[in-house]
């Protein structure tokens, strides 16, 4: 069997990727393509078209990667283009795709696609090694570095919920295809999680490897550069020309808060209106309190929440806060049609973020998580019509479910008892 070193892509960013690693977190470049993908009946179609004709590599990362029909169409694409020539590489989390691990190799492997799994659930033991808690939410894929998928939308049917089974409406998620500069920085970013994973399945084994190698300096100064997840180098004179992308992560080293302070430092920017869509709401102070401040100058800020919860502690985590909020002027809506996994955010009519962050702790924490930030109108109104659209089926909530009396502020000291708690065994410090 091949190590996972002997799979690693040659490196094309070198000494100038690693240089542009200390740079100011948010990086627009212009000359970008952006198309907004609705759910999986859109996003599908569109990303197996984009594998069937790649012609030298495919790069997918994903959280679930379920083993129903729509996993399948995508996983047979994948091994299509391998047998075809086409190096495919493919990363799962180890915990959002446990339960299709093994229909995965079955699919996958005999094609040549290289699967790698991050942070592997082998044993109930392994949730007490140290960053497990800590699990890859990004679904990132790449095709020959020329268009780029990020969203928040994992291979599984929109239909399928692992938790409550089959629904009638698929749940409300986007996506994005990217083409032009901004694909590079998804390109880097996706080899390097796949990197990260296939290293960490035996790292011991790889670490001999390294020490038998003629040049184990060379070897391993190579594997170093593939397991950053590196921002992109800002070009000496940014291209004005639309469309401006920035591609943002958040990682556990140098890029921590990258997603959230990009959102902060729009909402404070926000003249009109701020418009967010998230299943998973409890922001830290810092983030509430610039909702709070957007709102007290006059920004009409609307959230878009679940209303058809699938964990009832995350829902009751949101519902805490909505006394706070409305107070101040906060429009906050529920989507009860189907299931909420879009991840979307809007300023104005100018910044509109897709991507896979939740804004809670484990999202703007502990989690690897990936965005796209879009500086353009006319994609800006494409998403803001799909959000009026949900938004006229959802439901407005003008009453907190229990704002006051000794039952409410239990609730909350509870809810900030167990985020903190989940925090300290993840590892994390710092305020939230």
């Amino acid at each position: 069997m091949a190590s996972p070193l002997d799979l690693l892509p040659v490196d094309r960013d070198g000494a100038d990727a690693a240089a542009a690693y200390g740079l100011a977190l948010t990086q627009f470049s212009g000359g970008n393509a952006v198309g907004l993908l609705r759910g999986g009946d859109e996003f599908f179609p569109t990303l197996i078209e984009a594998v069937s004709q790649a012609r030298r590599e495919v790069w997918l990362a994903t959280y679930i990667f379920h083993h129903d029909a729509a996993g399948q169409q995508v996983a047979q694409a994948l091994a299509d283009a391998a047998r075809r020539g086409v190096q495919v590489r493919v990363v799962v989390d180890g915990f959002g795709s446990h339960q299709s691990l093994g229909r995965l190799a079955e699919w996958l492997e005999p094609s040549g696609v290289g699967l790698a799994v991050f942070r592997p659930i082998r044993r109930w033991w392994n949730w007490l090694q140290p960053g497990q808690l800590r699990r890859l939410h990004q679904k990132l894929c790449v095709v020959d570095g020329e268009v780029a998928f990020v969203g928040g939308i994992n291979i599984i049917d929109d239909r399928n919920d692992l938790n409550h089974g089959a629904t009638e409406q698929p749940r409300l998620d986007f996506a994005v295809s990217v083409r032009g500069p901004a694909v590079q920085a998804v390109a880097q970013t996706t080899r390097a999680m796949w990197t990260r994973a296939a290293i960490g399945q035996d790292w011991r084994d790889e670490m001999l490897a390294l020490g038998r190698s003629a040049e184990p300096l060379l070897r391993a100064r190579r594997l170093l550069r593939q397991m950053r997840i590196l921002p992109p180098a800002p070009d000496e004179a940014v291209n004005p020309a639309p469309v401006q992308v920035a591609f943002l992560v958040r990682d556990n080293l140098r890029q921590r808060r990258t997603i959230e302070r990009s959102y902060i430092e729009a909402i404070r920017h926000a003249r009109r209106r701020f418009d967010l869509v998230t299943p998973y709401f409890y922001p830290g102070r810092g983030f509430r309190r610039t909702l709070i401040k957007a709102a007290q100058r006059g920004v009409r800020v609307r959230l878009l929440l679940q209303g058809k919860a699938d964990y009832r502690l995350a829902a009751l985590a949101a519902q805490v806060l909505y006394d706070e909020l409305l107070a101040e002027g906060v429009e906050i809506y529920e989507y009860t049609p189907a299931f909420l996994h879009a991840k979307v955010g809007m300023v104005d009519s100018h910044w509109a973020t897709v991507g896979s962050s939740n804004i809670d702790p484990l999202s703007l924490l502990l989690n690897l998580e990936a965005n796209v930030v879009v500086r353009d109108q006319p994609f800006s109104d494409e998403l803001t019509a799909r959000y009026e659209q949900a938004l006229a089926v959802s439901h407005r909530v003008t009453a907190a479910p229990f704002a006051k009396g000794a039952m409410a502020v239990m609730r909350r000291a509870l809810v900030a008892w167990l985020a903190h708690s989940y925090l300290r065994m993840a590892g994390s410090n710092g305020n939230y």
